[in-house]
Formats: structure tokens, sequence, C-alpha cells
């Protein structure tokens, strides 16, 4: 009797060693996804973010340039009616005309005379330099910022109509090579989804005339 109960205290104590043993190995193997995630570089992630736009940068824009780990290069600058902007170490920097990954890279090149491996990511906070003009029967007159890829629709919804406004009178002048040209807008046929391809996506300088 007392061979087989210690036998049994052996058998029992082998089974709590190998349970105990899966337990720790399965911890390990969960935490190790965490751990991961842990090391991920956060300067990768904010290039990745700030790489998804072909906004075309011009003057009066805002820019925030950020230089990871260099607080004294990070810094939000207007750009200049020349088109540059002024950063430490480098000075004055073309930004007109370059997306806000062509400036970030100009940069980043820039830098490696000063520091191994910079890491620079340019958002713009205000577009100011490709702007619309609208004007008569609105309740918003005056510029507007140009959105990427905004239609007339998209325009007048956000600049809204007075009582006295003359949708079907809705037109828009646009210069191209240096003359001007007369777009009428069918407003209530856009409103109805029709005429969809006269839902003309705005240029820089286009003026809205609600009469």
């Amino acid at each position: 009797m007392r061979v087989k109960a210690a036998f049994a205290m052996i058998l029992f104590a082998c089974l709590l060693r190998a349970t105990g043993g899966q337990a720790q190995a399965n911890a390990k193997t969960s935490a190790k996804p965490k751990d991961k995630a842990k090391a991920a570089d956060p300067a990768q992630t904010q290039a990745v973010s700030g790489a998804s736009t072909d906004y075309v940068i011009g003057p009066d824009d805002s820019l925030h340039i950020s230089v990871w780990k260099e607080q004294e290069l990070t810094q939000t600058v207007p750009v200049r009616p020349d088109g540059k902007i002024s950063m430490p170490l480098l000075g004055d920097v073309q930004a007109a005309g370059l997306t806000p990954t062509q400036l970030a890279d100009s940069i980043t090149e820039k830098l490696k005379k000063y520091m191994s491996d910079p890491r620079v990511t340019v958002v713009v906070t205000d577009m100011k330099s490709q702007r619309i003009y609208v004007l008569g029967e609105v309740l918003h007159t005056g510029p507007m910022p140009l959105l990427p890829d905004m239609t007339v629709l998209q325009a007048l919804a956000s600049a809204g109509f007075t009582q006295f406004a003359n949708t079907k009178g809705i037109y828009i002048l646009r210069t191209e090579n240096g003359k001007q040209a007369k777009i009428p807008v069918p407003y209530k046929q856009l409103l109805k989804g029709e005429a969809i391809s006269q839902n003309i996506m705005l240029r820089p300088g286009d003026t809205i005339v609600v009469p």
C-alpha cells in the first residue's frame, strides 16, 4: 500500500511539472507580439501617415516640420511669398512646387551633412496657397481654400445661398491660356443626380458666380 501511495504521489508531481512548463511556454509565446508592438518605430509611423497626400505646397501655406528626436528643428513655419521656408542649420529651403513627401526628402538630404539618419515628416497645417473665389448671392463670399478634388457642388455647399440666389444662372469663370471662359453650372440637375459630368472639379483661381 505504501509503495502504491508513493508511486501515485510521484506521478502527480510529474503531471504538475508538465502542466506548469506548458503554461510558461504559452505565456512567453503570447507575450512576443506585444514586445514587437512596443518595438515599433514611432518616426516610421509618422512618415507613412504624412506621405499619403499629393498636395502641392505654395506660398502662404503653413507647414509643420518634424525631425525625429530633434526638438530644435521641429517647428511650424509659413511658406514665404518667394516659395521658401527658413530652418535652423539649413537657412532658406525651397518648398513651393513640392509635395510634403518631396519636401521631407529634400530636407532629409540636406540634414545628412549635420547628422546621421535624419527622419523628417512634413504636414500641411493650413492650405492658403490654392484658393477659389465665390461671389454673388452666397452666405460666405470671397476666397475659399481649394481642397483636393473639390467640385463646384462641394464649394457651393460650403458657401451657402442667400434667399435671393438665382440657382439657374450659376457659372464658373476660369482663365486658361490667358483667356477667360464662362462655364455654366446646372445646379438643380446636379442635386437630382443628373449631369454629373458637369459637376466640375475646381482649379486654383476659379471664380464661382451666383447671381
